[in-house]
């Protein structure tokens, strides 16, 4: 077969993977993310287990990957659904996150019409939820096709210990092109790769506008003065009010109250009672699984080899603690660059135009493709200026271009769907920058920043993993940096340990379980009370 159909047919195969994962994410994450509002013992499961799986990187799936599909399943199929999984943990987390960050900020008022109307759970979600999550959903739409795209040369090509399986795509094409010096059909690869990307971020970056201008509440409808008949003026306010959901949810529920059945107000306390039982089953069920494959697991570990793994344990815990502080410098760079760039951007139209296709397809190259030849050409620079911490610099650079998008989209979209009120304000008190971002730009964004935060924290790891320890990077270099969890894991896996690698993933899951209850929980519960920036229209 001729390379260039190859390589456009692979682009197209991984492109798909892609997209359909994301919207499977999405779905479920709508019934995923109701439940956990429902039912505080779920919510908690729920989130844990979100934080948890979002900051484990998708290399340290290979022995679950290793064990299900591959084994037990196994052949062309065992391959596929293996590739697919991967896809799936590297796109679906900050999707459901954002959905559930959401669902849990509706407006208390529009909570209360549908809780007094006795909508049923597919009317709630049709005429509420889904509609005020459009924007959240948006938001991390970028990010995730960014990171399905980033990951693809781990998913649709993995190794565990001597054994390499493959799933038709560009990663599993590229890594071909890569292993043989394929340089012609590498660089064609890459730009058929580009090509794609930007067709996705235009579809997303017109989708997204659509997603705001229909699917934000806000009350941008025009003021008429009282006086003469203003036919056009007339027009366009029915064409705004018309064309939001949230206008419809009302009429709907107008309809509803002269319903001569609706149910009481006992019957619906009641309703409301089962809800809250049947999510917290679930979460109890979710739960009790979980217990029982870690109660099987410990048990199958022979006592000697968990002599061996504690005492392992406060090496694996000071490599996680340097690991968090390079997550921090991580979050900071990401944190200036989306409050200054994101905010140009979402106020200047022009040059959103053309920065957002360019960042995306730069986040969404895989670094394992372009990063080598970057190395081999800097490294002599880099050690001139920056010495023994010159890989250091490019592991914090894997780290950044593997997860800044996040917080950078998420302020982003944040910012383009603040209610109209609020830029009339800053503009009749003549606010400047740095009072206008915090009085309120980024109270008004404060729910889209903690989920892109959250997010951005718990997806630095995959950059590090690759970063951390990368031998044979290009010819005979290596990159390696002194200690690191991460790079315990990798090596553990490369050589085969399944027990260290799965122990060191055990402590860094108890940690991100515990970061997750006094961080994200904390902060998505204070975004509801008090920085919910669609209330202050009703307050006004």
């Amino acid at each position: 077969m001729d390379a260039i159909i190859l390589i456009i047919l692979a682009v197209l195969a991984t492109a798909g993977r892609v997209i359909g994962l994301i919207i499977l994410s999405i779905i479920t994450g709508w019934f995923l993310a109701y439940a956990s509002i429902k039912s505080k013992f779920f919510e908690n499961t729920y989130i844990i287990l979100i934080e948890i799986f979002e900051s484990v990187p998708v290399i340290t799936f290979f022995p679950i990957v290793l064990v299900i599909f591959i084994a037990r399943i196994g052949g062309t199929l065992g391959v596929e659904l293996a590739a697919d999984f991967l896809v799936f943990t590297a796109v679906v987390w900050n999707i459901w996150m954002g959905e559930y960050q959401a669902f849990k900020t509706v407006p208390r008022e529009m909570v209360e019409v549908v809780g007094n109307s006795g909508f049923g759970l597919f009317s709630k979600l049709r005429y509420l939820y889904i509609p005020f999550s459009v924007p959240r959903i948006t938001a991390n739409l970028f990010p995730s096709v960014s990171d399905g795209f980033f990951y693809i040369t781990v998913s649709e090509v993995f190794e565990v210990g001597v054994h390499t399986y493959q799933s038709f795509g560009i990663g599993s094409v590229l890594d071909t092109f890569v292993a043989n010096a394929e340089l012609f059909n590498i660089e064609m690869a890459l730009l058929i790769l580009g090509i794609v990307i930007v067709a996705i971020v235009i579809v997303l970056r017109e989708f997204s506008k659509y997603a705001v201008g229909r699917y934000t509440l806000d009350t941008d409808a025009p003021v008429m003065k009282r006086g003469r008949l203003n036919i056009r003026e007339t027009a366009r306010v029915f064409a705004v009010l018309s064309k939001n959901p949230f206008t419809r949810l009302a009429r709907y529920y107008k309809y509803r109250e002269g319903d001569k059945h609706q149910e009481t107000y006992e019957k619906k306390e009641k309703k409301q009672r089962q809800y809250k039982y049947i999510f917290a089953t679930i979460g109890i069920i979710i739960l009790a699984v979980i217990l029982y494959e870690a109660v099987s697991l410990i048990i199958s570990v022979k006592p000697a080899e968990w002599g061996v793994l504690f005492s392992k344990t406060p090496f694996l815990l000071t490599g996680l603690g340097y690991d968090y502080l390079r997550v921090g410098l991580i979050l900071l760079a990401s944190m200036i660059i989306a409050i200054f760039l994101g905010y140009y951007l979402a106020v200047n139209r022009r040059a959103e135009k053309y920065a957002i296709p360019v960042i995306q397809s730069l986040s969404a190259y895989p670094a394992p493709i372009y990063f080598p030849f970057l190395f081999i050409l800097t490294e002599p620079f880099m050690l001139s200026i920056f010495g023994g911490f010159t890989n250091e610099i490019y592991v914090l650079s894997l780290g950044f271009v593997s997860t800044f998008y996040y917080v950078f989209y998420a302020f982003w979209m944040g910012i383009k769907a603040m209610p109209a009120e609020y830029w009339e304000i800053t503009k009749n008190l003549k606010l400047g920058y740095f009072r206008k971002m915090r009085k309120v730009v980024i109270p008004s964004t404060f729910p889209y920043l903690i989920s892109g935060i959250s997010s951005t924290i718990n997806s630095a790891w995959g950059g590090l993993m690759i970063g951390e320890y990368w031998p044979d990077i290009y010819g005979t270099h290596s990159l390696s940096i002194h200690t690191g969890l991460m790079k315990t894991i990798d090596i553990a896996t490369a050589n085969g340990d399944i027990a260290v690698a799965a122990w060191g993933s055990l402590i860094f899951g108890i940690i991100v379980a515990i970061y997750s209850v006094l961080f994200t929980r904390k902060m998505m519960d204070l975004a509801q009370k008090k920085y919910v920036a669609e209330e202050g229209i009703y307050a006004a």
